[in-house]
């Protein structure tokens, strides 16, 4: 089959009450055009547009790097005049065309599957994704006579039995491309002053073309999106079936309810995921991993045996296998934790590489350094990488010992097994296997409590005497 994909994305989506074009809108983490873009790049069409409107530029960059061309629709006109924008880039095609909505993020590449073969199975010239409608709604209403389609009728212009119908109308079409030549007959709505494309199915049936409607997929894989409403609901339901791919993969949720993960992300078997967990972005877990509550992890590649624990902050950066982060532990951009390393308690690492079996335990500040392995990292440590203007590195050989309070104003390297000892302020290169201190000379004044606590007394005294009358 020749097939090319056509996707409607220039709506305002005023119901959406927002500056953002609705199709920006995310679902779990990705705009919801971007969905549909990944449904349509399994099927492996070699000829992509997205129609666009005058504020579409935001669309095109969150399609950057997608295999799509644009089109414009210089008017909001419809859908019939959308098609007609898309159509200019198509001439000379000859094949099947797709066409959906930006704004129906839950379409999955099986459905559109199923609809193309049916379409190619019962040689239909027009073929419709329908589906039933439970309660009240606002979809076209699909008109048999029979069995046989007979139109589409827009629920604004439906009459009182039409209503009564309950297959509807998805808005994805396959059809082919010798239909397009009909877009010229649509007329205007007068009630709206658009361009309906459902239209395009009463015109085929008078021309005695072939039309059908297939009843695939359920309502909430076909809604398109309208309202905050439905954004909320669409990325539970988006949530619920990436949970559950995962459970199906053999990954243990404690509780499912409060997790959420990207649809890009990926999780290695065995890795248990505690409530309040979020993995956001291209994250990659690796297998047996622990992931405590209250963890965020963006961007990231965890490998396999870690433990991410309680309240922490993973953000574009590796995590070696059998590494332990946290709790409340924050991991910046850049940084690389090497395996079986431990990073602690309130430890924030930026745009550095820890080096394997490393310990900073707790309450320490790595920011624009390189740290062998093995190496101690006592509490309260703080790399001064900052001048004001420039950052600047500091580079710990392995096997160093940094003792607590530790202040390395950077460009500074401490040689492969030095220590340093705690309260020092290291300013200078250490030498290997060097003990380097920087504290001044510690003096006691003799009886200097017993002298303040007589001036203390004294001065009560004296207050006292002044508010006597």
């Amino acid at each position: 089959m020749n097939l090319a994909t056509v996707v409607l994305a220039a709506g305002l989506g005023t119901r959406m009450k927002s500056a953002l074009p609705k199709v920006l809108h995310n679902v779990n983490g990705k705009p919801m055009v971007q969905h549909v873009i990944d449904s349509l790049k399994q099927l492996r069409s070699g000829n992509n547009i997205v129609v666009i409107g005058p504020s579409g530029s935001g669309v095109k960059d969150a399609l950057a790097g997608y295999p799509v061309a644009f089109a414009l629709q210089k008017e909001p006109k419809g859908t019939g005049d959308a098609l007609k924008a898309a159509a200019r880039q198509l001439k000379g095609f000859s094949g099947t065309l797709l066409i959906l909505s930006g704004d129906t993020p839950l379409i999955s590449a099986a459905t559109l599957r199923n609809l193309l073969r049916l379409h190619a199975k019962n040689r239909e010239d027009v073929s419709i994704i329908s589906f039933i409608a439970e309660g009240p709604h606002s979809y076209g209403r699909i008109i048999r006579e029979g069995a046989k389609v007979k139109a589409v009728v827009e629920a604004g212009d439906a009459d009182e039995s039409q209503k009564k119908i309950n297959e509807v109308n998805s808005g994805i079409y396959a059809l082919e491309s010798r239909v397009l030549a009909l877009l010229g007959e649509i007329r205007v709505n007068k009630a709206k002053g658009e361009y309906y494309l459902t239209d395009i199915i009463g015109i085929a049936v008078r021309k005695g073309l072939r039309i059908g409607a297939h009843i695939l997929g359920n309502e909430t894989e076909l809604t398109g999106i309208n309202t905050r409403e439905d954004l909320c609901r669409a990325a539970h339901y988006n949530r619920e079936k990436i949970i559950s791919k995962w459970m199906e993969s053999g990954v243990s949720f404690m509780d499912r309810s409060s997790v959420f993960i990207h649809p890009d992300a990926k999780i290695g078997s065995d890795t248990v995921i505690y409530p309040n967990v979020h993995i956001e972005g291209g994250t990659i877990i690796g297998k047996g991993c622990v992931l405590y509550p209250n963890t965020r992890i963006v961007d990231s590649a965890i490998g396999d045996h870690a433990v991410i624990k309680d309240s922490t902050l993973i953000e574009s950066s590796v995590v070696k296998h059998r590494a332990a982060v946290g709790p409340f532990a924050h991991v910046r951009p850049g940084s690389v934790i090497g395996a079986s390393a431990k990073i602690g308690n309130f430890v924030e690492v930026k745009k550095s590489v820890i080096g394997a079996g490393t310990k900073a335990s707790h309450l320490s500040y790595l920011g624009d350094a390189e740290i062998g392995e093995n190496v101690n990292i006592g509490a309260g440590t703080i790399t001064c990488n900052y001048d004001g203007k420039e950052k600047h590195r500091t580079l710990i050989g392995a096997d160093v010992f940094i003792g607590s309070d530790t202040q390395i104003v950077a460009p500074v390297k401490i040689g492969k097994g030095a220590y340093v000892g705690a309260g020092s302020t290291i300013t200078k290169d250490v030498p290997p296997l060097a003990l380097a201190l920087s504290r001044t000379v510690q003096r006691h004044i003799e009886n200097w409590a017993l002298r303040k606590q007589s001036q203390a007394t004294s001065k009560k005294s004296r207050v006292k005497e002044k508010k006597l009358p």
